[in-house]
């Protein structure tokens, strides 16, 4: 069901549409300061090589559905060859090297993320069709701040884990989504290369092309050859990277179902293993918070990002006597949100990953309207072509009904009413995931009440979506473990013995 007609199914669920007649005048991101290749090759060893089977997949602007370049497709072969490049280049250069001199390349590749900033957000764009203010103001300064803060741990290891002695793990395979394509890729590579060991990355087939201009930056940036090597394709490609005998530790963010594959597939293999799976988060306002902050960090949460994130607050759960107040400013705020080109610096509302991904959502969407939600829809024109989807949420929700247990992955949101703090809570739990949580209260006492209860990685506090490399980041339950980011990002790549 497309997502103009969700808007037609039941009387009186549609959004008024909007009472003045402006518009915002276009303000397209330039794309003439830098030039893609028609096509990409692997990145092993150092060199750009052809893939053995000599097959190549397009890699698409979901905004468009044209074709932005071609990526080669690796197979067992060419992850094998990865793997061997970077068990070289460990067992040569990177874990003989001192800590303050790996260091130096760390620090510099951050340097060169923040020199080719502008071009790398265009790029994550194009790509992955989030807006260019997300890319611009929030993923590219993220990833630059992990590669400065992991260059600032390499040579202090030994301060990470007090009284033990810590040494690198080998060879890590990587492998990425594509919500944060560069993002994910710096949250893996930097902690990784920082504690000595080298990489073999994989990022996701409809996002390739950040991964592939990252690997250009490495080159810039002199990295030994086989410290870090890129094979793209798709999920047989992170098949080959995640089973393959000689990686001594698997990174894998993404889907819950490959996850628990993936568990399965490791179980007694002696390898390290971290999880960062799917997410169902609860933002849970109370009826003493400032109700138009709370709206702002509710579309801050699920729709300027377009619920790609994991950690999307999804369920949004609000205080009874709160609802109505919060629903009518909610309707009102997203009726004006802007949805098109993601290049666009006015845009809010991006496009779609892909088609599959936007077939999920309209799937789940009419599953809600079939269980008797109650749809709110905007009545933003959308673009004629490309996969978008108009920001939605729905009322009337229950804890059974699928748009509140399934994780949806768009700009839909549920809302669901409590009455009291320790109903809240039971609510928010009542979820196969744990990944994040958001409070909206003015009491400090309740915001500590509730944390301390909720089974969830992150807690944010009137505040929501907000991330910080020092700050480590993972969940519970079905969303994982382990974790990534600050001190605790360093542990996955380590062993600790002791001294």
């Amino acid at each position: 069901m497309a997502s103009k007609e969700l808007a037609t199914v039941t009387q009186g669920t549609a959004l008024r549409p909007p009472k003045h007649g402006w518009q915002y005048a276009p303000s397209p991101e330039g794309t003439d300061h830098f030039k893609l290749k028609p096509r990409y090759e692997l990145f092993i060893g150092g060199k750009w090589v052809e893939p053995q089977s000599g097959k190549y997949f397009k890699t698409i602007n979901p905004a468009t559905e044209t074709v932005i370049a071609e990526v080669a497709e690796a197979s067992a072969e060419d992850v094998d060859r990865a793997v061997r490049a970077a068990r070289a280049a460990y067992d040569t250069v990177w874990s003989r090297m001192r800590a303050s001199e790996r260091a130096k390349y760390i620090y510099r590749i951050a340097r060169r993320i923040q020199e080719r900033s502008r071009e790398l957000a265009v790029v994550e764009s194009l790509d992955g069709g989030k807006p260019i203010k997300e890319s611009r103001d929030v993923d590219l300064p993220l990833a630059a701040a992990h590669f400065f803060h992991y260059a600032g741990w390499a040579d202090k290891l030994a301060y990470a884990i007090p009284g033990r002695r810590a040494r690198p793990l080998g060879v890590a395979g990587q492998v990425i989504p594509w919500n944060f394509p560069l993002l994910m890729a710096a949250w893996k590579l930097a902690p990784a290369l920082a504690c000595g060991n080298t990489v073999v990355l994989k990022p996701a087939e409809t996002t390739p092309l950040t991964a592939l201009l990252l690997a250009e930056i490495l080159e810039e940036c002199e990295l030994p050859p086989g410290v870090v090597n890129i094979v793209t394709g798709a999920g047989v490609t992170g098949g080959a990277v995640v089973n393959h005998p000689d990686v001594n530790k698997v990174a894998f963010t993404g889907s819950t179902g490959v996850g628990k594959r993936i568990q399965r597939d490791l179980a007694g293999s002696n390898k390290k293993l971290t999880l960062e799976l799917g997410g169902k988060a609860a933002n849970i306002v109370f009826a003493d918070a400032a109700i138009d902050q709370a709206v702002e960090g509710i579309i801050n949460g699920i729709y300027f990002n377009q619920g790609h994130v994991c950690c999307a607050g999804s369920r949004l759960l609000v205080e009874e006597s709160a609802h109505d107040t919060l629903v009518r400013k909610l309707t009102r705020r997203i009726e004006n949100l802007r949805v098109g080109d993601p290049l666009d610096k006015n845009t809010d509302v991006g496009a779609i990953n892909s088609r599959m991904q936007l077939e999920k959502i309209q799937e789940l969407v009419a599953a809600g309207v079939s269980e008797g939600c109650m749809i709110h829809q905007s009545h933003a024109q959308l673009p004629s072509k490309g996969f978008f989807f108009a920001p939605t949420f729905f009322t009337g929700v229950s804890q059974s009904h699928r748009i509140a247990q399934e994780e949806i992955f768009g700009p839909v949101l549920s809302v669901i009413t409590f009455r009291t703090p320790e109903e809240a809570v039971e609510k928010a739990n009542n979820t196969h995931y744990g990944l994040s949580a958001g409070i909206w209260t003015d009491k400090a006492a309740k915001v500590f009440w509730m944390a301390k209860r909720m089974r969830a990685g992150v807690v944010w506090a009137n505040t929501f979506n907000k991330f910080d490399a020092t700050s480590p980041f993972g969940g519970f339950k079905e969303s994982g473990f382990g974790r990534e980011g600050g001190r605790a990002g360093l542990m996955p790549y380590l062993n600790a013995e002791g001294v």
